[in-house]
């Protein structure tokens, strides 16, 4: 029913006129409507004016009605040109009109009066030199002077504008560099347009943005710093703490005592695990710094890798992790140093078995592809790692961070370094639990 009513409607075919009539209208910049309205409105109080003046000679009833209807009309052109409207709504047109635009050229330079005051006094006398010269051509010959007002009027309505207007993005550069320079790094150069003042704006805000982000680096890199200091400090100590304390109870028995054995045992695996930190340590120093010679050999990578397995098969059966392996060949050869890609293989092995969560599958590959092999061990962790992957490879970092586990927060950044001083790379993926590191290496020897 309601449909039918609006098919029958006959308003709402001048309602959708009306509609599609204001909106190509409102696409007219603010300045144009409402000089058209003006000259409208203009026209309207001219015409009521004649009315006026006939209504009293013939019918002023007539006039009467008239006027009603040229004010109507001049209110519906009002309407139609978006111009009656709320006052808010007006002032929004009027900052995106033409004639503020153009009186916005004008300030920009008045405020900068040091930069504008020289460029204004050149542009006046290059347009006294006009002058001049145009007095001097007609002192021979005539020339009407509405070519010399129209000259006055260019010069004054659109060089001068566009000269000052130069001078204001000058004064906008000027301040925002300012406060970048106080720090305020968030500040952004707005200069629109073309040109060597617009061209030099984005410069600054690209240098600006590589500005940040060396100093997000800088940050996190001191972060970084301290937390290595701090995990250092507590993986040192906590060992060293107890061979002190165990020193002292040993100190207080007796010859013969049965705890004697136990202190020793417990002294000789805390002194051995003091011992394996500080080697560990003392490599990643020599690794980061690249001072340590390689050994690079064709090797069998895949002979290599199940060496490594076969040490860590007691620990892995008697864990409740399952170790799956997948080499796709028998034998896959590389140029690469024997030891060190042994420790890698050991070290991911380790981490694996020390931080998977106990009764999954630690997954190891070993492939060959275009020219690269590639070595991939995929488990479920056991800890949430809510930071960066890649902070995994700085050294004392753990997901553990109540270092906890056994591990000395050294592995993958011994294994960086081999992996990268033989040429290859490495990266960490990871996607909920499933923990990922993936390495590869040139087939090949590097020059």
């Amino acid at each position: 029913m309601d449909t039918k009513w609006k098919a029958s409607n006959p308003f709402a075919g001048f309602k959708r006129q009306y509609e599609k009539i204001s909106n190509s209208i409102g696409r007219f910049s603010f300045d144009i409507r409402l000089l058209g309205a003006a000259g409208i409105w203009w026209l309207i109080v001219l015409g009521i004016g004649n009315l006026s003046f006939w209504g009293y000679r013939s019918d002023i009833a007539l006039s009467y009605v008239i006027t009603i209807f040229l004010v109507a009309f001049g209110v519906f052109v009002l309407r139609i040109a978006h111009l009656l409207v709320a006052p808010d709504n007006l002032l929004k047109q009027w900052r995106n009109s033409l004639l503020l635009r153009y009186l916005r050229t004008w300030q920009g330079g008045i405020m900068e009066y040091r930069i504008a005051l020289p460029i204004v006094s050149f542009a006046l006398l290059s347009a006294a030199a006009g002058i001049v010269g145009y007095r001097l051509y007609g002192y021979y010959r005539y020339v009407d002077e509405k070519w010399l007002i129209l000259y006055m009027c260019f010069y004054v309505l659109v060089i001068l504008p566009a000269v000052l207007n130069f001078a204001g993005k000058f004064r906008r550069l000027l301040l925002e560099t300012k406060e970048i320079t106080q720090g305020n790094l968030q500040a952004k150069i707005e200069i629109k347009g073309k040109g060597p003042i617009s061209d030099l704006a984005s410069h600054i805000n690209n240098m600006k943005i590589g500005y940040r982000k060396a100093l997000e680096v800088q940050m996190k890199s001191e972060r970084l710093k301290s937390e290595l200091i701090t995990n250092v400090s507590h993986d040192l100590k906590t060992p060293l703490t107890s061979i002190i304390n165990y020193v002292d109870l040993l100190k207080k028995e007796q010859p013969g005592s049965e705890k004697i054995g136990a202190y020793v045992e417990v002294l000789d695996r805390k002194s051995s695990r003091l011992k394996a930190l500080i080697e560990d340590l003392f490599e990643a120093s020599k690794m980061a710094s690249g001072t340590i010679e390689l050994d690079i050999q064709r090797i069998d990578v895949v002979a290599l890798l199940d060496q490594a397995v076969a040490e860590f098969k007691d620990k892995f059966e008697h864990s409740s992790l399952f170790l799956r392996m997948k080499m796709s060949k028998p034998h896959i050869y590389a140029y690469l140093d024997g030891n060190k890609t042994w420790r890698l293989f050991e070290n991911l092995l380790s981490n694996a078995l020390k931080y998977s969560l106990p009764g999954t599958r630690v997954y190891v590959y070993l492939d060959e592809v275009d020219g690269r092999v590639t070595f991939q061990i995929q488990n479920t962790a056991q800890y949430e790692i809510d930071f960066a992957p890649d902070e995994l490879f700085e050294r004392f970092k753990r997901a553990d961070e109540s270092r906890h586990t056994e591990g000395s927060g050294l592995g993958l950044a011994i294994a960086k370094s081999i992996v990268e001083l033989q040429g290859g790379d490495i990266r960490i993926e990871v996607s909920g639990d499933q923990f990922n590191v993936l390495i590869g290496f040139p087939i090949e020897a590097r020059d």
